[in-house]
């Protein structure tokens, strides 16, 4: 976000969250820390989850849930890293991708931060192999009917809960639909692809009685927690603006959402080659290795070998239809002024999902949504825990950076603002009090990385990668806490990690996925009022509005002013004019 100073970064020898404690409670208080070495957490932080013990709930589950997880590419796989066998019993994986099949059985080994990310269902359950596995998960790939014959079987496979990690345009459809088949459900953000999708899950899951939670991990990250306590506790003083950005290197030829097809869907593509040469080179390089080396070279070629067989939804079913188009994907043309039309098939509309409008939501949706989210956690601390909508939102976007290979826009940059403790609309002086968000998403250059700064009257806050938080006083002096969070996904382009040269010991926690997961699951074996996945609906709908508004003011290059009734699911009222609907097609299996 922002380079520091040797001075600022020397500042950093007293711990982060000990000087809160100081402050709060005087020196030699219980800390935080203290708190967790107290409660034996540090097995729990081997496993990289302290969540049981810093959120209150139990270590394991007696009788784990049985789950499917229902989309597993880059994220859903991140998700069956994160699950924790003692909480999660995985029965079934859907997916109509042969790669991402694979991925779900054995990781990702193209990198080791892949791995670490996403290793996969062998080595989380401790199966020898993927025979073995498959006699404990049942797989809905393309000839298994994907998702929509998962949920139909889910009684008969005993299944409790779902993880959605599918499209983004699938959000709704199988989170309405595995509701109604009486599971609960888990989703990757963004809640819904439209709010009006948001509403409809959001009153399905009060129609049916089942918890829905939506994947914004910074509800379960310690680092924004503690900053929520500090902001609560006035250390900041008066929270009155918030920056916050996420840049990423993606440049033409090398883009982690342009990610290639096989070669015989599109040869004239630019990265139509890209998996063949893979192969071969690491074909010759299994050729040539020995030893222990032999069984990661073999991993690597049976990767990318998979990643190749995704060719096969690009052939026809026996009743002459593709088999991507079978399950919803279109082939389009694109007119492209001055040049020759864009030609996209269906596969590509299917694995690079995220760039078109009709299957993702962008920068916003997929990037801008998490960190608007951590503003409003902030927001929110600053008013006492209430939860405030935002007023206003101007935002403006361009594509400076890619071709005509893609509909989402290269950067998008917005403005927007909420209100402040003692705003009042109808005073002239205290309509005055606002606090400012300022976020921007660019590609084409990576610097800084992402984050978001609070700005106070009495200090900043500085959290920087999910990983390091630096909290500056007024008189300069400054401390700061390291974070080993795990790896930085490759998928979001975002540079080398960065790490903190005088931040002290190193507090390792995961970034909140594991106790997401983990939480709503004892959430739903410990059934109460106050037992509920801290991301819920309206939490999450909330985000969606914000998320989903600025995307529409980008598109327009205008201002727009916030109706409170978009943020209540009972209300009719959406930013893109359509009412809810629970009827539609694809909400029933």
């Amino acid at each position: 976000m922002m380079e520091l100073s040797a001075q600022e970064r020397a500042a950093g020898k007293r711990d982060f969250i000990d000087n809160v404690n100081d402050a709060v409670n005087g020196p030699g208080g219980v800390s935080r820390r203290d708190f967790l070495k107290a409660s034996g957490a540090a097995g729990a932080v081997a496993a990289g989850s302290v969540g049981a013990f810093y959120f209150g709930y139990e270590a394991a589950l007696a009788n784990p849930l049985r789950v499917a997880v229902l989309g597993t590419g880059d994220e859903g796989n991140v998700l069956i890293g994160a699950l924790n066998p003692k909480y999660h019993d995985v029965v079934a994986i859907a997916d109509i991708r042969p790669y991402n099949i694979h991925r779900a059985f054995h990781g990702d080994v193209y990198s080791a931060a892949a791995l670490e990310a996403r290793p996969g269902l062998l080595s989380k359950y401790g199966w020898g192999n993927e025979t073995e596995a498959r006699r404990h998960v049942k797989v809905y790939g393309y000839k298994e009917g994907g998702y929509e014959q998962c949920l139909k079987d889910a009684k008969k496979l005993g299944i409790e809960g779902v993880v959605i990690a599918l499209p983004l345009h699938l959000h709704a459809p199988a989170a309405i639909a595995a509701m109604r088949q009486g599971l609960h459900v888990m989703t990757e953000k963004l809640m819904g692809h439209s709010v009006h999708e948001c509403k409809e899950m959001a009153l399905v899951s009060e129609e049916t009685g089942k918890l829905l939670a939506t994947g914004h991990q910074r509800h379960y990250n310690i680092l924004y927690d503690d900053a929520v306590d500090q902001i609560r506790r006035g250390l900041l003083g008066d929270l009155h603006y918030i920056r916050a950005q996420w840049h990423r290197g993606n440049l033409p030829g090398r883009d982690s959402w342009q990610q290639p097809l096989p070669p015989q869907v599109k040869p004239d593509d630019p990265q139509a080659e890209e998996l063949v040469n893979r192969l071969k080179s690491w074909q010759r390089k299994l050729a040539s290795v020995e030893g222990v080396h032999i069984e990661n070279w073999r991993r690597k070629v049976a990767q990318v070998e998979a990643q190749l067989a995704d060719k096969i939804l690009h052939d026809l079913d026996d009743e002459g239809q593709r088999w991507v188009e079978k399950y919803g994907y279109v082939a389009e043309q694109f007119d492209v002024p001055g040049d020759k039309p864009y030609n996209r098939p269906a596969l590509e509309e299917l694995i690079r999902w995220r760039l078109w409008e009709r299957t993702g939501g962008g920068l916003m949706a997929e990037l801008g949504s998490h960190q608007l989210d951590a503003a409003s956690i902030f927001i929110a601390a600053a008013h006492g825990g209430q939860k405030q909508k935002p007023l206003n939102v101007a935002a403006a976007a361009n594509r400076p950076v890619f071709g005509p290979d893609r509909e989402v826009n290269d950067h998008v940059y917005c403005i927007i603002e909420f209100p402040a403790p003692g705003y009042r609309p109808d005073s002239i002086v205290d309509r005055r009090k606002k606090i400012g968000v300022q976020y921007a998403s660019i590609n084409g250059n990576g610097f800084g990385g992402y984050g978001e700064i609070a700005f106070g009257t009495d200090g900043t806050l500085i959290l920087e990668r999910e990983q390091e938080a630096m909290l500056m006083r007024k008189a300069g002096r400054g401390s700061k806490v390291k974070v080993d969070a795990g790896p930085t996904l490759d998928t979001q382009a975002s540079g080398p990690m960065q790490t903190a040269d005088d931040a002290g010991p190193t507090m390792q926690v995961s970034r909140g996925y594991a106790e997401q997961l983990e939480h709503w699951a004892w959430s739903i074996r410990n059934p109460a009022p106050e037992n509920q996945p801290r991301c819920g609906p309206k939490v999450a709908l909330g985000d969606a509005v914000i998320a989903l508004t600025t995307n529409q003011a980008a598109r327009e290059g205008r201002r727009i002013e916030f109706d409170p009734e978009w943020f209540d699911p009972h209300s009719p009222k959406t930013p893109e004019g359509v009412k809810p609907k629970l009827d539609r097609e694809g909400y029933s299996v």
